[in-house]
C-alpha cells in the first residue's frame, strides 16, 4: 500500500483549482499521472507558509518545487511521461525552459509589479489567505521577490530601466504564447490525446493568466486571440477538475447527486405507497376512490439539480 501523500498549496477562485501557477503545475500533474494527492490549501486557519509553496509531504519526505515534487511522483510509480520517446522528451525539457525564461517574467509582473493588479487583486486576494499579522508583510515580501527575480534574470545590459525591461518581457511572453499555439495546433495536448508534463507546465503558467479577472489584462487579451490555447486550458479544467463557473468543487457534485439519488427514491417510495392505495381502492367499490395528490419535485429542486448545472 503505497504511503499517503499530502500537498500543501495556494487555494483557487475564478474557477480555479489554484491561482497559483507552481501549485496548478503539481496538482495538474497528479491528476494526469493518478496520484492520489490530498490537497491542502493555504487559508488565514491554516499556518502561514514558510519556504517555497507547493510542498509534498510523505512519510519523512518533505519536498517542495514542482521539478523536484514531479520527479518524487514517477519514482513512486506516477509516470504521466512513460510513452513519450527520448526526443519528445528533449522537447519537454526545451519548452519548459521556454516557459520559465520567456513567460514566467510576464506572469510575475502582471501578478505582483502591475501596480494595478497588484493592489485591487493579488494582494487582497493573498492577504485573506494568511493569517494576521503576517497578511500584513508576506503579499509586500512575495512581490518584492518577484520583482528582484526579473530584475536579475532580465534586468542586465543593454535594459537597465524598469520600462524597458516590463516592454521586453511582454514582448517575449507574447512571442511565446504564439510558439505555444503553433506546437499545439488542432491537437488535444502537446503529445496527442494523453497529457504529459509539459501539459502541466503550460498549464500552470497559461491558467492564471486566462483566468484571473485584472484590471490590466494585455498578456490575457493576448492569450485569449489564441484559441486552441484557450480550448486547451478549458480542457484540462473540466476533464480533470471538473470545477463550474461558480467554483464548485466535485464534492460539491457527489453531495448534490447524493441529495437527488435521495429525492428519487423518495419519490419512487411514494410513488410505490400510491400505486398500492390505487389497488386497495379498486378493490374496495364499496367506497368512493378519492382524489390523491402525487409528489413532484419542487422548482427550486429542479434548479438545483446537478444535472442542470454539471459542465459538459
Amino acid at each position: 500500500m503505497a504511503a499517503p501523500m499530502e500537498l500543501s498549496c495556494w487555494g483557487g477562485d475564478w474557477g480555479l483549482p489554484s491561482l497559483h501557477p507552481e501549485s496548478l503545475i503539481v496538482m495538474a500533474y497528479a491528476k494526469f499521472s493518478g496520484a492520489p494527492l490530498t490537497v491542502n490549501t493555504i487559508n488565514n486557519s491554516w499556518r502561514a507558509p514558510k519556504g517555497d509553496v507547493p510542498v509534498l509531504i510523505s512519510e519523512d519526505n518533505v519536498v517542495s518545487q514542482p521539478a523536484k515534487i514531479l520527479n518524487f511522483l514517477r519514482k513512486q510509480k506516477y509516470n504521466a511521461d512513460y510513452q513519450l520517446s527520448a526526443k519528445q522528451g528533449a522537447d519537454t525539457l526545451a519548452y519548459i525552459a521556454l516557459l520559465e525564461e520567456k513567460l514566467l517574467p510576464a506572469l510575475l509582473h502582471t501578478f505582483w509589479i502591475e501596480a494595478e493588479n497588484y493592489c485591487s487583486v493579488t494582494k487582497p486576494w493573498f492577504a485573506s489567505r494568511i493569517a494576521f499579522p503576517l497578511n500584513l508583510y508576506l503579499p509586500g515580501k512575495m512581490s518584492r521577490e518577484a520583482l528582484n527575480r526579473i530584475m536579475l534574470t532580465r534586468g542586465g545590459p543593454p535594459l537597465y530601466s524598469l520600462t524597458e525591461v516590463e516592454a521586453q518581457i511582454y514582448r517575449d511572453a507574447k512571442e511565446c504564447l504564439n510558439l505555444l499555439s503553433k506546437r499545439l495546433g488542432t491537437s488535444q495536448f502537446f503529445f496527442g490525446d494523453t497529457p504529459t508534463t509539459l501539459d502541466a507546465f503550460v498549464f500552470g503558467f497559461l491558467a492564471p493568466i486566462y483566468k484571473v479577472c485584472f484590471p490590466r489584462v494585455q498578456l490575457q487579451e493576448h492569450l485569449k486571440q489564441l484559441p486552441n490555447l484557450c480550448r486547451f486550458c478549458d480542457d484540462i479544467l473540466n476533464y480533470y477538475f471538473r470545477l463550474t463557473v461558480s467554483g464548485h468543487s466535485p464534492a460539491g457534485h457527489d453531495t448534490a447527486d447524493a441529495n437527488l439519488q435521495k429525492l428519487t427514491q423518495l419519490v419512487n417510495k411514494e410513488s410505490n405507497l400510491i400505486e398500492k392505495m390505487d389497488d386497495n381502492l379498486r378493490k374496495s367499490p364499496q367506497h368512493p376512490p378519492q382524489k390523491l395528490t402525487t409528489l413532484k419535485l419542487a422548482a427550486g429542486a429542479e434548479e438545483s439539480s446537478p444535472l442542470n448545472r454539471l459542465s459538459p
